[in-house]
């Protein structure tokens, strides 16, 4: 039916709900990618460049002059490529009535089909039907000769001219509006008056598709295997050498097709469609030897031939056993790249079912990858953090909740990935889901350890590196507490707070330098890896009836200054930060088992009958009259980071509590 037909009264919600739809189905959509339109006689809303559908609004749509957008298909432009999409960017610009809001390339497509809505993704299945040898043919097998099939076409205005030919064509042949197109290894704009039949459209296309593929794509998860931290923490220092990348490794069953062999590892070398060079670049670097010393001398050797040669760093590796690798700017990016990477894996094996993978020419990825638009839809995916942390990777230790949450909390605003290293699951799990609320373009994971045990200590460390990479800086902050004299104290109460408060110190050290080290191998001579203990002022100076506690963090002093002379060699400065009474956290305020409870019942505080008074006593102590916060400690978490000239150092932040001699 013609766009005259009498629309809905809400065509707005509409447009929002199908594009949602649509846009949280990774079948449909991946990184954000297709448009959406509506329009009317008078105007379009059409998605702004940079908009997700998965989460857009009204707000995320242009809306566009038709009078102005329709002379557009006949207008004689520039015959140089480069003045001609200038100059169709300024039109589009003109006819644009929301300001500030860039509207999709893609917006004279949507303006010439004659229905009202439009909805134009870049399916998987699709995708592999047309980007495969046979795709003209096999398109009119399976759905007809009315199919409207165009050839591929630099996107853009010579894309919008060539599709406005060939709907004048059909409509001359059939006398109708087509309602489907195909554009070859690109994607599909389905087009309709109600946003039901397009679902309905949809739906049909994928059930014949799903009948057609011959061979099923390989399903599962595979376990990403220890050799991880053999290689990316390396790999992550030789990219980072102009600024900290992050790096990501996803492991399957469709992954570990193409790491095993190099045949078809030939049918993923060069992108399948423009939105493939935007995020991944149209160049590649694939590893097939299973030992992690050749790999990393490799890499040592093939990165540096790569930048110069094309003239970037690689973002996606394939490394044999360990899986596909996303180099990205930043967490955000990483996951990006998986994403589009591994959709094109599942492109050339389903393409498979169609006559074999049909990847872009060289011409037409040279077009891509100079072009303004795509070069803006780049820069737009990239995102951005910023801050004192930014792109480092800090693992937490004791970070679900108190004082180890709010110092994580702190570092994740400066733009650091977190890794929530807790025991305790459900609430890690809910602190690292807000932290990660919090972000721009950096993430925070939650991972169950045990500080006191080791294998827990590597697995976390293991996860670490999967999920960023590498670790920049490592917090020992979990910690316990348990008061009492010479009379109350137990051994096995003794024997926990030493085990956790001081082994546990070193468990921790010692698995993370051997990743810190592997690290500074690799990277620049300017750059230097961090382990910062969360001490204590009672490892400062004695403290009363909690001889177990202090004693443990003297001693955790000791070990900073003892791990700081053997690490220093690998550029590992080793610190502790020493804190004041965080009296508003757990430790201090929990009703039925904080310290000033503790502090009361062991009668530390002579006379003092009420918690009240307790804390009283301690805050008159203190000649900044202050408790120390989060905030103050990570200021000098992020103090003893950025410099480069001590090590071994006990940072007292206690408003003048407790001052070195």
């Amino acid at each position: 039916m013609p766009l005259r037909q009498k629309q809905k009264m809400n065509p707005i919600q509409d447009l929002i709900s199908i594009s949602q739809f649509y846009g949280r189905d990774s079948r449909f959509v991946i990184a954000g990618g297709g448009n959406t339109s509506y329009k009317n006689s008078d105007k379009i809303w059409v998605k702004a460049s940079g908009s997700s559908l998965a989460t857009i609004n009204e707000e995320g749509f242009a809306v566009l002059d038709r009078a102005l957008l329709n002379p557009m298909s006949e207008k004689q432009y520039s015959s140089n490529a480069d003045e001609r999409e200038e100059q169709v960017k300024n039109d589009l610009a003109n006819a644009n009535l929301t300001k500030g809001k860039r509207p999709s390339v893609e917006t004279s497509m949507h303006n010439v089909m004659d229905y009202a809505f439009v909805v134009h993704l870049h399916p998987t299945i699709v995708n592999g039907l047309m980007c495969a040898q046979n795709a003209e043919n096999e398109l009119k097998n399976l759905f007809g000769e009315k199919a409207l099939y165009v050839k591929y076409t630099d996107p853009g205005y010579v894309l919008f001219k060539k599709v406005d030919e060939k709907i004048k064509e059909y409509r001359s042949i059939y006398n109708e509006e087509p309602k489907v197109i195909w554009l070859q290894n690109h994607g599909i704009f389905v087009a309709s008056n109600n946003i039901e039949e397009i679902k309905s459209t949809y739906n049909s296309i994928f059930e014949t598709l799903e009948k057609a593929v011959k061979i099923p794509l390989p399903d599962g998860e595979r376990a990403t295997c220890r050799c991880t931290e053999e290689i990316l923490p390396a790999v992550r220092m030789m990219v980072s050498k102009n600024g900290l990348k992050t790096l990501k490794v996803r492991k399957n069953e469709l992954i570990k097709y193409f790491y095993d062999s190099i045949e078809n590892q030939k049918t993923i070398a060069k992108p399948f469609t423009p939105d493939a060079i935007v995020y991944c670049k149209s160049n590649y670097l694939f590893f097939n030897d299973e030992n992690p010393e050749q790999v990393v001398a490799e890499a040592k050797k093939s990165i540096p031939e790569f930048e110069n040669k094309f003239g970037y760093l690689p973002k996606v590796l394939l490394i044999k056993g360990v899986g596909l690798v996303a180099i990205g700017d930043n967490a955000k990016q990483c996951d990006i790249i998986l994403d589009v990477f591994e959709d094109a894996m599942k492109i050339a094996f389903l393409s498979k079912s169609f006559g074999g993978a049909h990847p872009m020419t060289q011409e037409q990825i040279d077009f891509i990858d100079n072009w303004e638009v795509e070069n803006y839809r780049r820069s737009v995916a990239a995102g951005s953090a910023s801050g004192r942390a930014e792109n480092k990777t800090i693992v937490v230790t004791g970070a679900a909740q108190g004082f180890g949450e709010g110092i994580a909390e702190c570092l994740i605003k400066e733009g650091a990935n977190i890794v929530v290293a807790d025991l305790n699951e459900e609430v890690g799990q809910k602190t690292a889901a807000r932290f990660n609320t919090l972000t721009k373009s950096n993430k925070a994971i939650y991972v169950k350890t045990n500080v006191a045990e080791i294998p827990s200590l590597e697995n976390m460390v293991h996860e670490a590196v999967c999920n960023f990479g590498g670790i920049d800086c490592f917090i020992s902050n979990a910690g316990v507490l348990r008061a009492g004299g010479l009379e109350d104290m137990t051994p096995e109460n003794f024997d926990f707070v030493t085990r956790i408060n001081y082994n546990a110190y070193f468990y921790c050290t010692k698995v993370v330098s051997k990743i810190m080290k592997f690290q500074t191998e690799h990277a620049s001579a300017d750059y230097f890896a961090d382990i910062i203990q969360i001490n204590s002022k009672s490892g400062l100076r004695g403290s009363k009836a909690n001889f177990a506690y202090a004693g443990g963090k003297f001693g955790g002093i000791g070990l900073t200054q003892s791990f700081a002379l053997e690490l220093a060699p690998f550029r590992i400065k080793v610190n502790s930060v020493c804190p004041g009474n965080y009296y508003e956290g757990p430790l201090w305020s929990d009703p039925e088992n904080g310290l000033f409870v503790q502090y009361l019942n062991a009668g530390k505080v002579p006379g003092a009958k009420t918690v009240e008074e307790v804390k009283a006593f301690y805050l008159a102590q203190v000649p900044m009259q202050k408790g120390c916060t989060p905030e103050d400690v990570t200021k000098g978490v992020l103090y003893l980071m950025e410099q480069c000239g001590e090590t071994g150092q006990a940072l007292p932040i206690t408003g003048g509590q407790v001052m070195l001699s």
